[in-house]
């Protein structure tokens, strides 16, 4: 969340999609933590952050950068000694990227340490936020994850336990919490459980809990529980402990997780990611029929969806587009035509493939259709004789609230033009989105919930929540239109 009080008209807030990672009762925690959050980078490469505990003394170190720039010298590692940590992946954003707002933030209070992480954003942060200013709080970073800790403190409750329960029923929107204290590990999940959650085993008996199930096999965990919503698991050396600080529960997971987000190896709420990217694309193929000589994915997100649209179509994949592994991220480039070239230091489109050919390009979404347009040109440059875009999620028209970093429709190009329009400005000779029912289809969740237990805010405006703090700007957005020609 942004600090300025203009946080509104930034592009982006601060606490996007990021990724968590906690074990308990392992001898080299901090290192085991290093491995998970290093599967789970995708999921943010601005900063990195990991805190251990060593019988009861908590220690960490957190910077800017990949996890692997973090923690470039040995010694950083090394000094986390103990049988427990928590790390945490940050992800890039406009916001200030200062190190006071990388995670896991620590206190030292004088009963005690604590750490927390934090991934998610919460739609009262900023009302919470100046209520406790007012009543004398001082905060060190413009994040949401500080807010709690504030709230735990002043909680009047008998146990730490209680606090925390009563400071997850005040904060509002999308949180997956993992917390550190001297003696245990505590991992909590909003009520709609927007975000993903998961806790595995160990062979030694350590327990794992991580953003994404990927990594738990990276560190060679058993999965065997998520955190479902509204729950808050107590991990120490007596076991795990779950409890629910609130009975209004619903699922609403981030449909995001399961289009982008998230990698591919990765099971959210039982379904596998990979799965349900390829179903995305079967219905996708029945949908939105177009003759073609060729499917060719984006990569490396819509490989997935990709194969499952040739495979029901019939036409034959091809690697049309080829990925460069060594470009870390395209600088903001002051003129157009480096921009252009950014793209082509990223991507490029294999000539001896698609020239004189017919091709179905399959992409997961359409946010500002400025990458659309450049990879249609690429193919184009390349030969193709007809580009036809299919896309394997409806049209984002809505702004996100939970956790991601699109907060005002300015930006999604589906919220200001036609299918016909976008179409025309990325150059494509047709383009079809898939429906909201086959993106509910293709997931295939089954909870007793709207829209089978997805999140589906993105694509209808249809929030799980009261918007709070966004509610005024957001009624005030719907009504502006900006053309992006």
């Amino acid at each position: 969340m942004g600090g300025s009080h203009s946080m509104f008209n930034e592009v982006k807030s601060l606490n996007e999609e990021c990724g968590v990672f906690g074990i308990w009762g392992h001898p080299d925690a901090a290192r085991v933590t290093y491995f998970g959050l290093h599967s789970l980078q995708h999921r943010g490469q601005e900063g990195a952050g990991i805190v251990s505990n060593d019988a009861g003394k908590l220690n960490g170190h957190r910077g800017l950068g990949l996890l692997s720039e973090v923690f470039k010298n040995e010694r950083q590692l090394s000094r986390l000694t103990g049988q427990a940590a928590i790390g945490h992946v940050r992800y890039a954003t406009a916001g200030t990227s200062s190190v006071d707002n990388i995670q896991p933030f620590l206190f030292n209070f004088y009963d005690g340490a604590f750490a927390l992480a934090h991934n998610g954003n919460l739609t009262n942060a900023k009302s919470l936020r100046k209520e406790l200013e007012i009543d004398g709080a001082i905060f060190h970073s413009n994040s949401d994850t500080e807010i709690l800790m504030h709230l735990i403190r002043r909680s009047q409750k008998e146990t730490l336990c209680e606090r925390m329960k009563e400071a997850l029923n005040t904060v509002k929107g999308g949180f997956a919490y993992l917390m550190l204290t001297e003696d245990s590990m505590v991992a909590a999940l909003d009520p709609n459980g927007f975000r993903p959650l998961s806790i595995g085993q160990m062979v030694n008996g350590a327990y794992v809990v991580a953003s994404e199930t990927c990594a738990l096999e990276v560190v060679g965990a058993k999965f065997i529980q998520d955190v479902n919503p509204g729950e808050i698991i107590t991990i120490n050396d007596e076991g795990l402990k779950v409890e629910s600080f609130t009975e209004n529960t619903q699922h609403a997971i981030c449909s995001m997780e399961y289009i982008y987000f998230a990698r591919p190896d990765s099971n959210i709420a039982g379904v596998n990611v990979h799965s349900a990217r390829k179903n995305m694309g079967r219905i996708l193929a029945n949908e939105a029929e177009i003759e073609a000589d060729m499917v060719v994915g984006v990569p490396n997100s819509s490989l997935s969806a990709a194969s499952g649209y040739a495979e029901e179509s019939g036409i034959p994949y091809e690697m049309g587009l080829v990925k460069n592994q060594y470009v870390a991220r395209t600088f903001i480039q002051p003129t157009q035509e480096l921009r252009e070239q950014g793209v082509r230091m990223k991507l490029s489109a294999v000539r001896g493939v698609v020239e004189g050919k017919r091709v179905i390009m399959v992409d997961d979404s359409i946010v500002r259709g400025t990458t659309s347009r450049r990879i249609v040109n690429l193919l184009k440059e390349a030969g193709a004789k007809e580009v036809h875009v299919r896309i394997a999620s409806p049209p984002l028209r809505y702004p996100c609230f939970y956790g991601i970093d699109i907060q005002t429709r300015k930006e999604l190009i589906a919220a200001n033009h036609s299918i016909e329009e976008i179409r025309e400005m990325i150059g494509a000779d047709s383009l079809s989105f898939l429906s909201e029912d086959g993106l509910i289809n293709a997931i295939g969740l089954d909870f007793d919930a709207p829209y089978s237990g997805l999140c589906m805010a993105y694509f209808n405006g249809d929030y799980p929540t009261p918007l709070y703090d966004y509610e005024e700007h957001y009624q005030a957005t719907l009504k502006e239109k900006i053309s992006f020609y």
